[in-house]
């Protein structure tokens, strides 16, 4: 959540820096603003709400070659114009964008009015151009990374100031800052998909590290907080990485939302995911990517998988794939939830920390906390190559599944899938838990993905009529069992994400329990039956639901569905068969779809619903 984004060059900054904000309203935000400057100071225009309300006041900023911008999402002071960013200090001459939180951001507020500064908000964020303004004696980067050895929390921010024209510091402490690499021009940014139509050569500044971007070039320092007077010490050169993406990746190319581009390009992803990575028949990592040695996966007694959200789904059938396939004992948990509650870490545990983004801070401090526990390796399913997470683990496998803009995430659940149980296979056949045949035989399952998955793309027209119905509810429910019910606890999360309707996913056989009782006439009922093995019991629990008068939409493979005596308005949509254990790969991809058109068919604002952001980098 937040987007910063920064410019030094010839061109017109403001623009540049309004067009790549645009690219990063995926993030989630209530309010905008740019700061330009030019020969004659620093000019701000900043609005509540979205980019289209700043939009006119960005045509009255000067044409000059230097700006930074931001889009924000309130954590301390409410929305609204004088609390947007950027941020000044006492003399307008400082000026400054900030993503995160400043944990003591009270100590220095009082300190600093006790000094004489007059603060016009309650935002964390001007607490800090306060601060840097009392440090500063002539050197820009000098001042920050004095402010810097002073703040407490999660931050990455970038510094103009009024006196060192064609400059821009940033500094970066647990919250994403990524630079790019221009010809006579130089770019920052919270995220790659912001400036990628300017620029495929990256930096990304790792936590205690300042970068002091100009036209002519990037210098990094390490912010050693212990030492010197500002503690700045040079960073050697370092390898830009070149990202292989066109920028029409980051577009809409003719659909009408993001989500909907993003859910159709799931067979494009997943074939992306196992590219190479399935070899003679068999899961075969690339070189670099997954660093256990057979001894290493032999050697394991436990997993845990830490993630958020639609990443925790994925964690449940990673959990599910890892103990079927491998017969290690594992463990999905909410990461906000892991530093919490004590964790026992056996000798040799591995951990999987699963993130789209990579930055979300509750995954990151999680696994922080398991290797301050005593984890013996970590792993991270990660789809953002420049992110937080990679630098904070010993092994990476990334998802590939290109930018995903939607808040509401799809191809990234897929990817994830696909990664955890090319994992759980390997990890499987190297522990002599699954024979070579069937090792090749799961493999071929998984290479047969992207068609199956196209397949399931051809429920669109069904689910978009469906819909018209489901948007008429306030009360769903969906139930399954197995991996089916990993797959229903996806579905209804699409559904209430983006359509605000009250959803709930149960294990079917726990109907008789007490949900039943949430049953009455004419209630959606949502059914997954994706496993021959567990169908007749599924469509057992179907009638319970009947017998109460409730609507039921089944959803699953011919075979499945065979085993259901269902009414003339209930419905049945048909997907491909696929091995049960991957199965929510593709029964999934249905419930996206009729998560979006039922929020289509409610107007509401499918991209970016209320409340929510798509990398959440606070706890």
């Amino acid at each position: 959540m937040c987007g910063i984004v920064g410019y030094v060059g010839t061109r017109d900054a403001a623009s540049i820096v309004f067009d790549a904000l645009c690219r990063l309203e995926y993030r989630g935000y209530d309010s905008a603003g740019i700061a330009v400057l030019d020969s004659s100071g620093i000019c701000t225009a900043k609005r509540k709400g979205r980019l289209a309300e700043l939009s006119p006041l960005v045509k009255t900023l000067p044409r000059a070659g230097q700006a930074i911008g931001h889009t924000r999402w309130a954590t301390h002071g409410a929305p609204s114009d004088i609390n947007s960013h950027p941020h000044c200090d006492c003399t307008g001459d400082i000026v400054l964008v900030h993503n995160g939180i400043i944990e003591n951001h009270r100590e220095l507020r009082e300190r600093l009015i006790a000094g004489g500064h007059v603060m016009k908000t309650e935002v964390d964020t001007e607490v800090v151009a306060h601060l840097i303004e009392e440090k500063y004696r002539g050197d820009l980067a000098a001042a920050v990374a004095e402010a810097a050895r002073e703040l407490e929390g999660a931050m990455a921010i970038a510094v103009i100031h009024r006196g060192e024209p064609g400059r821009i510091v940033a500094y970066r402490e647990k919250s994403p800052l990524i630079i790019g690499l221009g010809e006579g021009e130089n770019f920052l940014a919270s995220d790659i998909p912001a400036i990628l139509p300017y620029t495929r050569k990256f930096l990304a500044l790792n936590d205690g590290e300042i970068g002091v971007i100009t036209e002519e070039g990037v210098a990094v320092y390490r912010l050693e907080k212990g030492s010197g007077a500002n503690g700045l010490v040079k960073v050697g050169d370092r390898q830009p990485m070149v990202v292989d993406l066109e920028p029409e990746a980051a577009e809409k190319g003719g659909f009408d939302h993001f989500m909907l581009k993003e859910i159709f390009e799931q067979p494009e992803a997943l074939m992306k995911a196992v590219s190479g990575r399935i070899r003679d028949g068999r899961v075969k990592f690339e070189e670099g990517e997954f660093g256990f040695s057979d001894e290493d996966v032999r050697a394991l007694n436990k997993v845990y998988l830490l993630g958020c959200g639609t990443a925790y789904h994925a964690c449940l059938v990673g959990k599910h794939l890892i103990e079927r396939l491998a017969g290690i004992p594992a463990e999905a948990v909410l990461a906000s939830e892991f530093r919490y509650m004590e964790p026992l870490i056996p000798e040799r545990t591995l951990v999987i920390a699963v993130s789209q983004s990579g930055e979300t801070l509750d995954t990151l401090a999680a696994v922080r906390e398991a290797k301050e526990r005593g984890a013996w390796r970590t792993l991270a399913v990660v789809n953002q190559p420049l992110s937080s997470l990679t630098r904070e683990v010993d092994d990476v496998l990334y998802q590939r599944a290109g930018p995903e803009i939607s808040v509401a995430s799809t191809k990234a659940y897929t990817t994830q899938l696909v990664c955890l149980a090319m994992v759980a296979c390997h990890m499987g056949f190297v522990r002599g838990r699954i024979s070579e045949d069937q090792a090749r035989a799961f493999g071929q399952e998984l290479r047969n993905l992207p068609e199956k998955a196209l397949g399931a793309l051809e429920a669109a027209g069904l689910m978009e009529r469906l819909a018209v119905e489901i948007a008429k509810e306030e009360d769903v429910f969906f139930i399954g069992r197995g991996a089916d019910y990993l797959a229903v606890m996806e579905g209804q999360l699409k559904l209430k994400e983006i359509s605000y309707i009250h959803a709930e996913a149960y294990a079917a056989g726990e109907l008789k329990h007490g949900t039943l009782a949430l049953i009455a006439p004419g209630v959606p009922v949502i059914a997954c039956l994706m496993d021959p093995e567990l169908a007749p019991k599924t469509a057992s629990n179907v009638m319970e639901v009947k017998a109460r008068g409730g609507w039921v939409v089944a959803i699953g493979s011919q075979e499945c569905l065979n085993q259901l005596q269902l009414g003339e308005k209930d419905v049945l949509v048909t997907v491909p068969d696929v091995n049960p254990l991957i199965s929510p790969v593709v029964s999934v991809i249905a419930m996206q779809l009729l998560a979006y058109y039922v929020a289509r068919e409610r107007g509401t604002d499918i991209d970016k619903p209320r409340n929510l952001a798509k990398s959440v980098t606070v706890e």
